[in-house]
């Protein structure tokens, strides 16, 4: 039984450290699905916009504050709840939904 149940803690903390995903809605009505990947020193965020079958992916770029992630098109920047959604010029502050 103990071997079960730290098998089934191993394949929980496992899971987590592949990915963490997060829904925001948007000020500008824009809704998005987040599915952040770890990966070695940095990581990438997979964004995926409602009405769209195709995600994006971005990958982490250095940061003083909070998790930034950018393509040279598309920046998506997290702090706690709240992020930055940039593309083609234009911002938009998200929050995550409960």
């Amino acid at each position: 039984m103990r071997w079960i149940i730290a098998c089934a803690a191993l394949i929980g903390s496992l899971s987590s450290a592949f990915s963490t995903e997060a829904t925001y809605r948007c000020a500008d009505g824009t809704a998005v699905k987040a599915v952040f990947i770890p990966r070695g020193s940095t990581g990438s965020v997979r964004l995926t916009f409602a009405g769209q079958r195709r995600p994006f992916t971005l990958s982490q770029v250095h940061s003083a504050d909070g998790g930034r992630y950018a393509d040279g098109t598309m920046e998506f920047w997290i702090k706690g709840r709240e992020a930055r959604l940039t593309r083609e010029g234009a911002g938009t502050e998200c929050k995550t939904q409960q």
